[in-house]
C-alpha cells in the first residue's frame, strides 16, 4: 500500500467481535479468563488493550516499522528509550530541541549517571568526534524545535551502525507523511502523537516505531513495566486523527509555504526559518529526506525586541496562542517564555532561540485569512 492508503487501512483488520469497520473502544481495566492463564490475548489494560494494539500496528505500518508502542505523551515515550540505558551510558544530543525533552535530559537522567553532549549536528561528520566507547545512543530532531535545523538522517544512521550506537530520531514535526527515519537507517522513531498524530489537540500521546524485535522486546518490557501507557480512549482518537493525516499534512504544507514566503517578504519581519527556502541551512537535504517542509514556521520581527514579539502574538485573532502544534487549527507560541522555558537562557539563545523568536504551527484553515491575520498583527 502506498502511504495515502495506509493512513486508512495500514495495520488495520475489521473488530473480530462484530466486523466494526472502527476499532471500538475497550473501556475496560481488565479481561476474563476461563482458567488461570486461559484468556483471547488479553490479560491487564496496562499490558495489552485491543484499541491500543490497533493504533500501534497503524503507527508501525505509517513509519514502515514492525512494531509499534503508544505512550501517555511523547515524553514518556523518550523516557522509555532512555531506560534502555544505564549509568555510565552517554548520548549525543542535537543542542536545538524540545525544551521538555532537554529537561528530561539533564535533570532527571543525568542524576542517574548517564552523560549527555548537546552539540550542532548540522554536519553530521561532527557527530563522529563525540563518540566513544560510552556512546550508546545519538538523538535527533529533525526539523529541530523551534529553529527548524534539518540534520541528516542517513549520514548520522550510517556512522551510528558503524559504531554500534543507536540513533533515535523525534519526527513529530514532519511526520511520516514527509519522512520515514526507519527507511533512512534510523532504530527508534519517536513522536509526540498529541501533534499531527492525533491532529485536533484533544489528546496527549506519545509513540514509538522500531523495526528490529531485540529493541522492540526490550521497550515493550519497559512499557509494560513502568505503565506509561495511553487510554482506550485516547487511542481511539488517535486512530481516527490518522485516517485523515495525509490530507491535512497535504494543507499543513500548502499553507506553510504560502506563509513563509508571505514573511520572507515582509518589512517588518527580519528572519523567517522555514526548511523550503533554498537559503535554509541543509535545504538540499529537506529536499532529499522529506516529501515536502511542513507547516512549522519561526521568525523573529525586526529589531529583534522581546515586548514587540509578546505583542504580536497577542494581537493575533485566527492564530490561537498556545503551547503545542500540528492540529487543524493555527497556532504561534513564543518559544523563549513558553516551549523552551525550561532551557536557561544562555544555552537557547546560542542556538538560535531568542527573546523575540515566535513559532507558527500553520494550520488548514483559508490561507487568505491567516495572511490577513499575520498582517493586522505586524501592524499593530
Amino acid at each position: 500500500m502506498k502511504f495515502n492508503t495506509k493512513t486508512i487501512h495500514g495495520g488495520q483488520e475489521p473488530d473480530k467481535a462484530y466486523g466494526a469497520v472502527m476499532p471500538p473502544i475497550y473501556q475496560t481495566s481488565t479481561f476474563a479468563q476461563s482458567t488461570p492463564g486461559g484468556h483471547k490475548g488479553y490479560e491487564y489494560g496496562r499490558t495489552h488493550n485491543p484499541t491500543r494494539n490497533a493504533l500501534e500496528n497503524g503507527l508501525a505500518s505509517l513509519e514502515n516499522g514492525n512494531y509499534g508502542l503508544a505512550f501517555g505523551s511523547g515524553l514518556a515515550a523518550i523516557d522509555a528509550v532512555l531506560k534502555l540505558l544505564k549509568s555510565g551510558d552517554e548520548v549525543i544530543s542535537t543542542n536545538d530541541l524540545y525544551g521538555g525533552t532537554y529537561r528530561l535530559f539533564t535533570k532527571i537522567f543525568e542524576g542517574y549517571g548517564i552523560k549527555f553532549h548537546f552539540i550542532g549536528m548540522e554536519n553530521a561528520a561532527n557527530i563522529e568526534s563525540y563518540i566513544n566507547e560510552n556512546t550508546k545512543l545519538i538523538w535527533v530532531e529533525t526539523p529541530t524545535n523551534p529553529m527548524m535545523n534539518i540534520i541528516d538522517i542517513e549520514a548520522t544512521a550510517a556512522i551510528a551502525k558503524k559504531h554500534k550506537v543507536l540513533v533515535a530520531v523525534d519526527n513529530t514535526f514532519a511526520t511520516p507523511y514527509l519522512q520515514r527515519p526507519l527507511d533512512l537507517g534510523a532504530d527508534i522513531v519517536m513522536h509526540s502523537a498529541t501533534k499531527y498524530i492525533g491532529g485536533h489537540s484533544d489528546l496527549v500521546m506519545g509513540a514509538l516505531v522500531v523495526k528490529d524485535k531485540t529493541i522492540a522486546d526490550k521497550l515493550y518490557f519497559i512499557q509494560n513495566a513502568s505503565g506509561a501507557i495511553c487510554g482506550p480512549m485516547d487511542s481511539f482518537l488517535a486512530l481516527r486523527g490518522i485516517k485523515t493525516l495525509h490530507v491535512r499534512m497535504q494543507r499543513h504544507c500548502e499553507n506553510g509555504k504560502a506563509i513563509a514566503e508571505y514573511l520572507a517578504k515582509h518589512p517588518k519581519v527580519e528572519k523567517v526559518y522555514w526548511p523550503g527556502f533554498s537559503s535554509h541551512p541543509n535545504h538540499d537535504i529537506a529536499k532529499k529526506q522529506m516529501n515536502d517542509f511542513g507547516g512549522m514556521i519561526s521568525f523573529v520581527a525586526k529589531g529583534n525586541d522581546y515586548n514587540q514579539a509578546i505583542k504580536i502574538v497577542e494581537n493575533l485573532k485566527i492564530f490561537t496562542l498556545a503551547e503545542s502544534l500540528g492540529g487543524v487549527e493555527s497556532l504561534a507560541g513564543h518559544p523563549a517564555s513558553m516551549t523552551h522555558a525550561s532551557i536557561p537562557k544562555a544555552t537557547r539563545e546560542k542556538v538560535g532561540v531568542v527573546d523575540a523568536l515566535i513559532r507558527l504551527s500553520v494550520g488548514i484553515e483559508d490561507v487568505d485569512d491567516l495572511i490577513a491575520d499575520l498582517a493586522q498583527a505586524l501592524e499593530k
